[in-house]
């Protein structure tokens, strides 16, 4: 049984018809983290590519992030050149789709390093089209909170900000409680993607956001291990002798990446959960244990996540969506075990993927 598919018909009445970007965004968005297509010989595979912008739309998703981590690091390196390339076919892509369905694409674009890297990659973004920039402050690991914070100004003056808390073991460092309430205070942040695997920073994240005073920043959880519980929990802080409750909405992941039309069912069946107050069904909390055993084999937790974009481009070439699992990196590769892993995974919770659905339309997206 497909437990997703429970309430579809309920689910299909709250969403709403044609809100404005940020509207939908704050509703909550399925955002694939994108990974990147190459041929054999480890160059741009644009026609793949595109197909995965296709899969993405038409799986439902309402947005896609592109140049983040999963679409790997590596795309900066002017030995291959691929930043601005890969965000101008994304965006090309985006803008035929658009046209063609009438539907909008929140649009994120990964950027990093120095300052004046970051805004330097934010401002080919935003001349691009992208409505905000995923901040990755991995680069920035002996900054102070204040320095931290004049980094996303100065890219917010670019761009629509969109704040990132990377765990630490694909990059990232400890960003307080203090720099999530002063990061909340800039009116170019947008939205939020937590990410840290973590629930003490999941906390800090959200606490920083209730002192904050704002009820207009997008929260979405990047916990590809806790998805379903951070989609259906209310958190509450007591702010200056009032209750602020905060609800994570939305999810931009890697996770999602793969199988998107299971988290766009996923999303919907959580939003329905919460709108109509409805009991939080026994099923829904099983399939957040199983989705967190998926994201083990997939993102390699075993091995501290060195597996994890070969385990997402492992499922992506499984259903035909990536011609083979090349990375930039020839030495990247899946960890011992971890395809035995994924394999258990596809046959012992065949209800998490969606492959009937890609083979149906893969030679559409591949045309």
């Amino acid at each position: 049984m497909n437990h997703l598919a429970v309430e579809r018909t309920e689910v299909s009445e709250f969403v709403e018809a044609s809100p404005s970007k940020h509207d939908a965004l704050m509703n909550g968005l399925v955002i694939p983290a994108c990974p990147l297509a190459l041929t054999a010989e480890r160059q741009f595979d644009e026609r793949r590519q595109r197909a995965l912008i296709r899969y993405y739309a038409e799986a439902g998703a309402g947005g896609v992030a592109i140049c983040v981590h999963t679409t790997q690091f590596e795309i900066r390196d002017p030995a291959y050149g691929l930043y601005q390339p890969v965000l101008e076919v994304v965006a090309d892509e985006l803008n035929q789709l658009e046209t063609k369905t009438g539907q909008s694409f929140y649009r994120i674009a990964g950027v990093c390093g120095s300052t004046a890297q970051a805004v330097s990659e934010a401002q080919a973004a935003a001349d691009l089209g992208y409505d905000a920039a995923l901040l990755n402050l991995g680069a920035l690991k002996g900054q102070s909170v204040e320095e931290l914070l004049d980094h996303c100004r100065a890219i917010g003056r670019t761009i629509p900000i969109f704040g990132f808390y990377l765990q630490e073991a694909c990059g990232g460092r400890n960003l307080p409680f203090e720099f999530w309430k002063q990061l909340c205070e800039l009116p170019e942040l947008v939205g939020i993607k937590i990410a840290c695997f973590n629930r003490y920073q999941t906390l800090d994240v959200l606490r920083g956001v209730a002192h904050s005073g704002r009820d207009d920043i997008a929260l979405y959880t990047g916990n590809d291990d806790n998805i379903v519980a951070d989609l259906i929990t209310p958190v509450r802080f007591e702010v200056e002798g009032r209750l602020v409750e905060l609800q994570i909405t939305g999810g931009l992941l890697g996770q999602w990446a793969v199988w998107t039309r299971r988290a766009v069912e996923l999303v919907n069946r959580c939003r329905f959960i919460r709108e109509s107050g409805s009991p939080v069904p026994r099923d829904l909390l099983r399939l957040g244990a199983e989705l967190t055993d998926a994201n083990q084999a997939i993102f390699d937790a075993t091995h501290g996540f060195r597996g994890c974009i070969p385990g997402i481009h492992y499922v992506l070439v499984r259903q035909g969506l990536l011609a083979g699992d090349w990375l930039l990196d020839p030495e990247a590769c899946l960890s011992p075990g971890q395809a035995d892993e994924i394999e258990r995974i596809c046959h012992g919770y065949a209800h998490l993927t969606d492959d009937n659905f890609v083979r149906g339309r893969l030679d559409d997206w591949l045309d």
